[in-house]
């Protein structure tokens, strides 16, 4: 099996996003941060595959069609015919999006340890899973956890985001499940929003002080329309956000993921990725859905270079 840039474990889930507030009109697109992070990282011209399982129904079937298109490989995608693909409803109004899930007993919560495709994974340069791939099931955390050992014994980089999601799990629970994932990752990638609620503290630089403490080595706190800060231990800078015209934000804490990881890949040293990410990322807000805005490198180039 030839090399893979990043390999990514987690759950696709088809979406439905409200276009107007109020209406009931919704635009089917596609999500699950995992997936997300997928093709934001391809479309960047990186070698990604999923490590998932989907549905044998018809919403599995337009993933497969998606990741085809995209250029992800997929042979590490699994077809359960016994459980559904995962679905999620967005709705937006004064205080924001708002998200509505489909998801229990879905395929990829069925994802066990015996599933990993370790062969891939040991070909991998990047192994990326978030803290919704662990808390959507235990045998799917337990999976998680299975391939970044196998990734680390391989001398892969792990990529953590914690992507904190607290109707799936309790918050003790999140903390120390996370915590664990982060003391693995050599880039991890909280947005300010879930380590306020994972550590208590409310400045970025004491943020990045607790991730670093947990063990993450490399640390790329998203802060939304406020840009990212990045810190590798010894270096940190704060990279400011850019001024567009956000519609729906769903999907670009993804987005910056998988262009940051798509850009290290590349060669990219961790600050010059995070500036890129944080460009991608920002154009992936200026339309509805998920998977639909994100961007191509010459529209994340002309961002950078209007700057």
């Amino acid at each position: 099996m030839s090399a893979i840039d990043i390999v990514s474990i987690g759950e696709p889930m088809v979406e439905f996003n409200q276009t107007r507030p109020g209406e009931p009109e919704y635009l089917q697109g596609f999500g699950g941060d995992s997936s997300n992070m997928l093709v934001a990282a391809a479309r960047q011209g990186a070698r990604t595959a999923y490590v998932t399982r989907i549905g044998d129904d018809e919403f599995g079937r337009k993933f497969l069609a998606l990741w085809k298109e995209e250029g992800i490989d997929t042979r590490s995608v699994g077809i359960d015919p016994n459980a559904h693909t995962g679905v999620y409803f967005v709705t937006h109004g004064p205080k924001g999006h708002a998200f509505s899930y489909l998801r229990e007993g879905s395929a990829a919560s069925r994802l066990r340890p015996g599933d990993l495709p370790h062969e891939l994974i040991r070909t991998a340069r990047f192994v990326h899973a978030s803290g919704i791939s662990m808390a959507i099931s235990a045998c799917a955390c337990d999976a998680v956890f299975a391939a970044f050992e196998a990734a680390r014994a391989a001398r892969a980089k792990l990529s953590f985001d914690p992507n904190l999601r607290l109707k799936l799990w309790p918050l003790a629970r999140a903390r120390a499940t996370i915590g664990a994932g982060a003391a693995m990752a050599d880039y991890f990638f909280p947005s300010a929003e879930d380590a306020r609620a994972l550590c208590g503290r409310e400045e970025p630089d004491a943020m990045i002080d607790w991730a670093h403490a947990l063990g993450a080595k490399a640390v790329l706190l998203k802060l939304g329309s406020d840009g990212v800060v990045a810190s590798d231990g010894a270096r940190r800078e704060r990279i400011a956000g850019f001024n567009v015209k956000a519609v729906d934000t769903t999907g670009a804490g993804d987005c910056f993921c998988g262009a940051a990881l798509a850009r290290l890949a590349a060669g990219d040293g961790l600050f010059e990725a995070a500036r890129y990410a944080n460009a991608a990322a920002a154009l992936a807000t200026t339309g509805f859905g998920a998977v639909a805005p994100l961007p191509r490198p010459d529209a994340v180039h002309r961002l950078l270079a209007s700057t």
